[in-house]
């Protein structure tokens, strides 16, 4: 029996998840008269924090960005002083230092927050439905599918999209493949107002990134906007290391001694990061999918961003990748007339290009936390600037 095609122009197009790639994705279809409805289980654009600040990088975010015709609005907000990036030693001593391109060919800050702001602005009123969380999607067979949502609600799609993040619903329709634990834990704390009330903190922070590293163990702290710093405490531990240390997360006290214990003998200036926080303490395990992960090629379902390929943050690809998959998976949808022709053409640009940046993800990670972590990070540093 011949599959009955799906014509893009009157293809109802569903993507899962207001993320960045989501996002794009929806916007560049939209800029080319294509109908798309968003689907986000956060209940309004506010619900909830959006995380810290992202570099976009030029053939990533940046390409994302210029094909869904937001590049002018996106450097009104950019912060391209956000660039600098700082390595220290555990005694305090600065070991790399880099200022920001001056041709502004760079790979400029912006907060998440404004970034989905901004994308949320182009799109038109109505297209992202709040507070629809994804319970699960069934096969209709031909590449339909039926999307049933936690408040009761459903719909129908001839191409549902998984743009919906690590833990993704929808991705359980092409692969059982689940994030595992890196071996790595952040635990996030935060410094307000940080230049009048904590002086010190941001100098040594200076404009954009400073990465402290030695022995397995690194402090980042990351500028952003509003005066804020936000700070990762890196760990290579057990997942359950609150529990084996019988700390409970929620006692800022126990966190802060135990981490003051495995940051023993590192300078006093570095280890004030770890004392002083105006926001408590987050404990952040980092997940990552298997390398590579890909699947067979399923009709009328396809994924992007971290459903696709969840990664280490350590590369800066995450968000990158995600808008650029976004970006070509609009593009290939408005360059085929069938839908399931449009998303083979994306599959086989996402799936290598997917696998070699999560390897490289994996290997910045083993590399930043290892007992030579400050080393191997000076020299790639060195080398790409």
């Amino acid at each position: 029996m011949n599959r009955i095609p799906h014509p893009i122009s009157a293809a109802r197009i569903a993507v899962i998840g207001a993320g960045p790639g989501g996002l794009v994705c929806a916007r560049v279809l939209q800029r080319h008269g294509l109908d798309v409805t968003v689907y986000e289980l956060d209940a309004s654009p506010t619900a909830r924090a959006q995380g810290g600040t992202l570099d976009m990088h030029p053939d990533t975010g940046q390409h994302a960005l210029r094909a869904a015709g937001l590049w002018d609005a996106f450097a009104a907000l950019a912060r391209p002083e956000g660039e600098q990036w700082r390595l220290v030693g555990r005694d305090g001593r600065i070991m790399f230092d880099s200022a920001p391109p001056e041709d502004g060919r760079g790979r400029p800050e912006i907060d998440r927050g404004r970034l989905r702001g901004l994308l949320l602005g182009s799109l038109t009123p109505g297209t992202v439905r709040w507070g629809h969380k994804l319970d699960r999607a069934e096969p209709l067979g031909d590449g339909r599918h039926r999307l049933y949502f936690a408040d009761g609600s459903t719909a129908g799609t001839d191409l549902v999209i998984g743009a919906d993040g690590a833990w993704s619903r929808v991705r359980r329709l092409v692969s059982d493949a689940m994030p595992v634990y890196t071996g790595v834990t952040f635990v996030e704390t935060g410094l307000d107002d940080a230049d009048t009330r904590h002086p010190e903190l941001a100098a040594l922070t200076g404009n954009g990134t400073m990465m402290a590293l030695d022995d397995n163990l690194g402090i980042v702290a990351q500028r952003n906007s509003g005066g804020h710093i936000r700070v990762y405490l890196g760990l290579r531990t057990p997942e359950d290391w609150h529990r084996r240390a019988g700390i409970d997360p929620a006692d800022p006290d126990a966190v802060r001694d135990a981490l003051l214990e495995r940051f023993t003998g590192w300078d006093a200036a570095l280890r004030a990061y770890l004392t002083t926080t105006d926001t408590g303490y987050t404990d952040r395990p980092l997940f990552a999918l298997p390398v590579p992960h890909t699947w067979e090629r399923t009709a009328g379902v396809t994924l992007l961003g971290d459903a696709a390929h969840l990664m280490s943050p350590l590369s800066g690809m995450g968000a990158n990748l995600a808008m650029r998959d976004g970006a070509d998976l609009a593009q290939a949808l408005l360059d085929h007339a069938d839908v399931d022709e449009a998303v083979t053409a994306y599959e086989k640009i996402l799936l290598p290009r997917s696998a070699e940046a999560a390897e490289g993800a994996a290997g910045a990670l083993d590399g930043t936390f290892a007992p030579d972590g400050a080393a191997q990070t000076l020299a790639h540093m060195t080398a790409h600037h």
